[in-house]
């Protein structure tokens, strides 16, 4: 048993580290240092569903926990990459991340990332995660899924308050109606 808590233990540093590490970058510095496909590309199911299978690596649901299926973190990063308030240059950086780790995965595993078991996608992830640019495009990637675990259900993340449950949380009054959203009052 202790070596199961060390090694959870063990487990959070790390995680920490690296959000602590990566907290001060900035994107847009290091969003040139990204290699992906020309500017013009339209966003694809495919790169979606990367995006999804990050998360979900990243985020896995447990038993006692929400993951990221469950607080939609998904459809969450959809909703802030389709703000008109997000920089393009932001938005690029966390669309176009997912080309560069499927390039990764294809060039470490010879598989899309999709298709990985879990050890290739932690390799892969890994790698990503060895570079500036990619520690980076991780950290954007947990805090969209920080904000989808903890937002007011109204913006999409947070599903049946999935998030405030499981931390019991007690959200404050009044809660934002769906026609006073922050997107809302901007147009």
């Amino acid at each position: 048993m202790n070596d199961q808590l060390a090694a959870w233990k063990q487990h959070l540093l790390t995680r920490r580290n690296f959000l602590l590490a990566s907290a001060g970058g900035s994107l847009t510095a290091l969003f040139p240092a990204v290699q992906s496909a020309p500017a013009d590309k339209p966003d694809t199911p495919d790169t979606w569903s990367t995006i999804e299978a990050v998360q979900l690596h990243l985020f896995p649901t447990e038993k006692e926990a929400p993951g990221a299926p469950e607080i939609n973190a998904l459809q969450y990063l959809k909703f802030v990459v389709t703000d008109t308030t997000l920089n393009k240059q932001d938005r690029e950086f966390i669309v176009k991340g997912a080309d560069w780790l499927e390039g990764m995965a294809q060039q470490l595993q010879n598989s899309t990332f999709i298709k990985l078991d879990e050890d290739g996608r932690e390799k892969v992830l890994r790698r990503i995660a060895a570079s500036d640019a990619g520690e980076n495009w991780l950290s954007t990637l947990l805090l969209y899924i920080m904000e989808a675990l903890l937002t007011d259900p109204v913006y999409g993340g947070n599903t049946d308050k999935a998030g405030w449950r499981w931390l019991q949380h007690v959200p404050g009054f009044p809660r934002p109606p769906v026609d006073k959203t922050f997107p809302r009052l901007l147009s």
